[in-house]
């Protein structure tokens, strides 16, 4: 097939990469659905997890930018491996102090401040790894060992804590780390170390510049912000989504809807690879604005969409499945696209910052968002969040549409 999503994993250094991003991708997930679980089992406090969430989501408001100059400087590849064996090496040394409050919230906030450093190396580098033809297949894959590995290591946290102790389980994903190392260490690319003479705060101010300055990198990195933030918004509201709206257990939630978003990013990808490859990248990312917009009006309906749907077999909680695996296939529509489009348009010397604006623009569009929207659907109930939500989606995707005519 000559369009085909597995293009890309036909260049070695592109599947090293990408095993290694799903590997260390778990890990990452690993360790943070670990501290929520060992933390709240330590203090018995709200409190204290909200603390250990703000533990690994600050850090990208407070370095993201500072960490992708620096890698632009480092070289992509060195950084990757470095980043990775550190995060192992800590999390060895927590395994043997994990009862210290204190410093289980150290050590967090120290693996968040080197992951800043590995976000803006590990993408960027897609672009070095595949010749041009395959950069949309390779950004397909990559979102789909993004999901993926989320989901992956929502199922199995709480299995290994359970089999193993918590001890081990530290172990299992510091060796995770380190195998997404090896992986890394056989990546070969002939990218040059850029050799920039100009200070740190400079090159920052000249990134901003041409991001602001390029029309397609602003639109590009609105779009992932955008499609990020919705995540971490639905993060917080999923939870009560289950219990109020679908009156649903909340430990069901991951298969009902977990799962089949996944199936549906993984979808979403091969579509655009092998059947919407010949459309104009815009038109792609509108439709699945458009998609996720109206898929989310519909799931506000919660438990009276069987009411909508008059075949008795059919459940408000299948339906919701069948949603998510929708607003999964759209988001892969809106993901990969705009992920390619920034990718195309930026400099290997300047793709690093560019990323690190990316990652620093989700860490501070999303922290009033999530807090806001936790509070509003205490207030005024979660479907009424839903479908505001989906407003903000359609009507960013009817502006769009309109704008491109």
């Amino acid at each position: 097939m000559k369009h085909s999503i597995f293009q890309a994993l036909t260049e070695r250094s592109f599947l090293m990469l990408w095993l290694g991003e799903v590997v260390t991708q778990i890990a990452f997930n690993l360790f943070n659905f670990f501290l929520v679980l060992h933390v709240f089992t330590l203090t018995h406090s709200n409190i204290a997890v909200a603390g250990i969430v703000l533990s690994f989501t600050l850090p990208s408001v407070l370095f993201g930018v500072v960490a992708g100059a620096y890698v632009d400087r480092w070289g992509k590849k060195r950084t990757l491996f470095i980043t990775n064996i550190s995060r192992a090496l800590l999390l060895v040394f927590l395994a043997f102090a994990h009862t210290n409050l204190i410093l289980i919230f150290l050590i967090s906030f120290i693996v968040s401040i080197i992951t800043q450093f590995f976000v803006p190396a590990e993408t960027p580098m897609i672009p070095l790894a595949v010749k041009r033809e395959h950069l949309l297949s390779a950004n397909a894959l990559f979102g789909i060992g993004i999901y993926a590995s989320i989901f992956i290591a929502y199922i199995i946290s709480g299995p290994l804590i359970i089999l193993f102790g918590k001890v081990v389980t530290l172990l299992i994903v510091a060796g995770l780390f380190l195998i997404g190392a090896l992986f890394i260490h056989f990546i070969s690319i002939n990218a040059k170390k850029p050799a920039s003479k100009e200070k740190v705060v400079v090159d920052i101010q000249q990134t901003f510049a041409t991001v602001l300055s390029k029309k397609p990198v602003y639109h590009a990195i609105f779009l992932l912000a955008l499609s990020q933030v919705i995540v971490l918004i639905m993060a917080v509201i999923t939870p009560g989504y289950a219990t109020d709206v679908l009156k649903m257990r909340v430990e069901d939630f991951p298969l009902r809807f977990i799962a089949p978003a996944a199936l549906g990013v993984l979808v979403g990808a091969v579509l655009i690879v092998n059947i919407f490859h010949s459309l104009k990248k815009d038109v792609v990312i509108n439709a699945g604005l458009l998609l996720a917009g109206m898929t989310m009006f519909l799931m506000s309906y919660g438990s009276a969409m069987n009411k909508i749907f008059t075949i008795t077999a059919v459940t408000p909680i299948n339906i919701l499945s069948f949603l998510a695996f929708i607003l999964g296939i759209a988001n892969s529509m809106i993901f990969v696209p705009a992920n390619t489009t920034l990718q195309e348009e930026t400099r290997d010397t300047s793709r690093g910052k560019v990323y690190g604006v990316l990652n620093t623009m989700v860490g501070i569009v999303s922290f009033l968002p999530v807090i806001i929207v936790g509070s509003l659907s205490d207030i005024v109930g979660v479907g009424r969040v839903i479908v505001g939500i989906g407003g903000i989606l359609v009507l960013t995707g009817s502006i769009r549409l309109f704008l491109s005519r």
